[in-house]
């Protein structure tokens, strides 16, 4: 019988993860762009922040607002996950019946 398809699980897992956590992610980098910068940051307004020669305050405004976003992209990478582990799950007891019944281990 052929290998598990281990690889596109393990992508697909990872894809999942990043799709749900990304606004996390995306909040959690501003924060820390703005504490090393001396930047402030909140939902109020945009506030200038030089960083360089270029002022990012309007881009991490934006990046902070994402943070928003997670309350879809975490219920549904959550359902996405749910779904995900009942497809692998059930692939692996596909497989082990289809080796049980040719006779051959897995």
């Amino acid at each position: 019988m052929k290998r598990f398809p281990w690889i596109p699980y393990a992508i697909s897992f990872i894809v999942i993860l990043l799709l749900a956590l990304f606004p996390v992610i995306s909040v959690f980098i501003v924060y820390l762009v703005a504490d090393a910068n001396s930047c402030r940051v909140d939902e109020a307004g945009v506030y200038p922040c030089v960083v360089g020669d270029s002022d990012i305050g309007g881009l991490l405004a934006f990046m902070g607002l994402l943070g928003w976003l997670m309350l879809a992209t975490i219920p549904l990478g959550g359902m996405a996950l749910l779904l995900w582990c009942v497809v692998l799950v059930g692939h692996l007891l596909y497989r082990r019946y289809k080796s049980a019944q040719s006779g051959t281990s897995i």
